[in-house]
């Protein structure tokens, strides 16, 4: 190699995340048809954990019987629920 040819020196380079995922769980971008007990009981198995959606997502959903197609909400872990 070489002086024209060097490796780059990232020495001073620190690490870190750069994750635009959120840490809260899965997004999840609502279809026409869906409602918040329909898309419980399609992700977690239980429609009655359609209120820990909704309260995951007040940010998003003002009314949870009011959701429309085009809007996403973030999906709790499943592990965080518990019926």
């Amino acid at each position: 190699m070489t002086d024209d040819e060097k490796a780059p020196d990232f020495s001073d380079v620190e690490g870190g995340s750069s994750s635009t995922a959120p840490a809260s769980g899965k997004t999840y971008t609502i279809v026409k048809g869906d409602t918040l007990s329909k898309i419980a009981h399609e992700e977690y198995g239980e429609s009655k954990l359609w209120r820990k959606i909704f309260e995951h997502n007040k940010d998003v959903i003002k009314d949870p019987d009011k959701i429309y197609p085009g809007q996403v909400i973030t999906l709790p872990p499943k592990e965080d629920l518990v019926s």
